[in-house]
C-alpha cells in the first residue's frame, strides 16, 4: 500500500535528478561508442554531484568515516560518487547481457547451487550495495535459472523507464514492493524455482524496525523481508556485486538464515538473529569496498 508524504523516510522524499533525455543519451553513446569513451562522460557527471549536491556529499562523508576509519578527504568523495555513477551506467551493458564486457570474480555460487537443489527456490538478501544487476551474470552458467526483483520503484521510475526502453526482457521480473498481494507473487515465483533478490536495508515508511549494530553505531533495519521469508518458511542468502574498478565486479553469496524448519513461536528470535547477521556481513563488505555503499543521506538517524 502506498505510504503518505509524512510517513516516507529521506530517501523516498529525495527530488530525482535523473534526466531522461540525458540518460537517453548517455545510453546511445555508451551502446555506440563502447563503455571506454561512456565513462568518459562519468567523470564529469561525478564531479557535478560532489559540487552541487550538499546533502548527499555530508552523507557521504558521514559514511565514508565510518567505513575507512579515518576522516574521508575529498578524493574519498569523489571515488564514491563515481562508484555509484559507473554501477549505474554500466547496467546498460548488464540489462543487454553484455557480459563480456566485464571481468566477474563469484565467491559463494556452489553453497547458493547446493541450497538451490535441496530447496525449491531460494530468496536473495542485498543492500544499496555495489550492484545488484550484475546479478544476472549468474544465469550464464547455469541454464534456466530465474532470478525475480522484488524492488521499490517509484524513487528511480525515469531511470527504469529509460532502462526498460533499452531492453524491455531485462524488467519482466521485477515485482513491485508495497502491493497486498507481493508476497503471494513472491511465493509463486519461489514456487515455480526461481531466485528472487530483494534489498533490506531501506523501510519504506511505516514498516517495523530493529535496532542492530551496524559500523559501530546502532542504525536501524526494516525487518519486512524477513518476516516475509520466515512465513515463506525459505532459505535466505545475503548477496552482494562489489564494484571494484575499471570493469571489475566481485560477485558474493553468504548463508544467512533458512526459515525452512523455524516453527511459529520461535520466528521472532530468528528473524532478530538474521537481521544482525545481515548488518555484520555489510560491515564487513564496507570495511572491503567502502566505496560500494550507496544510501546518501543519514542512515544512523531514527527512522
Amino acid at each position: 500500500m502506498p505510504v503518505s508524504a509524512a510517513e516516507s523516510p529521506d530517501w523516498m522524499r529525495e527530488q530525482e535528478r535523473s534526466h531522461a533525455p540525458i540518460l537517453k543519451l548517455m545510453v546511445w553513446i555508451s551502446l555506440t561508442f563502447g563503455r571506454r569513451l561512456g565513462r568518459v562522460v562519468l567523470h564529469g557527471i561525478a564531479l557535478y554531484f560532489v559540487l552541487f549536491a550538499p546533502r548527499a556529499r555530508r552523507a557521504s562523508r558521514a559514511y565514508l568515516q565510518r567505513a575507512l576509519g579515518r576522516r574521508p578527504n575529498w578524493r574519498d568523495g569523489y571515488r564514491h560518487v563515481l562508484s555509484f555513477a559507473s554501477t549505474i551506467h554500466d547496467r546498460v551493458y548488464l540489462l543487454n547481457d553484455r557480459f563480456d564486457a566485464f571481468d566477474i570474480e563469484v565467491h559463494g555460487a556452489e553453497a547458493l547451487d547446493g541450497a538451490l537443489r535441496g530447496q525449491v527456490g531460494v530468496l536473495l538478501v542485498g543492500a544499496h550495495l555495489g550492484s545488484f544487476e550484475v546479478l544476472r551474470a549468474i544465469g550464464r552458467d547455469r541454464a534456466g535459472l530465474r532470478v525475480a526483483m522484488l524492488m521499490y520503484e517509484q524513487n528511480a521510475r525515469k531511470l527504469n523507464a529509460t532502462l526498460a526502453a533499452i531492453n524491455p526482457k531485462a524488467l519482466q521480473d521485477i515485482i513491485p514492493l508495497g502491493r497486498l498481494e507481493s508476497m503471494l507473487e513472491v511465493r509463486d515465483k519461489l514456487d515455480a524455482g526461481c531466485v528472487v533478490g530483494m534489498l533490506a536495508d531501506r523501510s519504506l515508511g511505516g514498516d517495523t524496525m530493529q535496532a542492530v549494530d551496524f559500523l559501530g553505531q546502532p542504525a536501524e533495519f526494516p525487518i519486512g523481508p524477513w518476516r516475509m521469508a520466515a512465513m515463506l518458511r525459505r532459505p535466505v542468502f545475503f548477496m552482494t556485486g562489489l564494484y571494484l574498478g575499471s570493469n571489475r565486479y566481485s560477485l558474493h553469496f553468504e548463508p544467512l538464515a533458512d526459515f525452512s524448519g523455524v516453527e511459529r513461536g520461535d520466528r521472532d528470535a530468528a528473524i532478530a538473529q538474521a537481521v544482525q547477521r545481515y548488518a555484520d556481513c555489510l560491515t564487513r563488505h564496507c570495511h572491503k569496498a567502502p566505496y560500494n555503499w550507496f544510501n546518501f543521506f543519514d542512515f544512523w538517524q531514527k527512522k
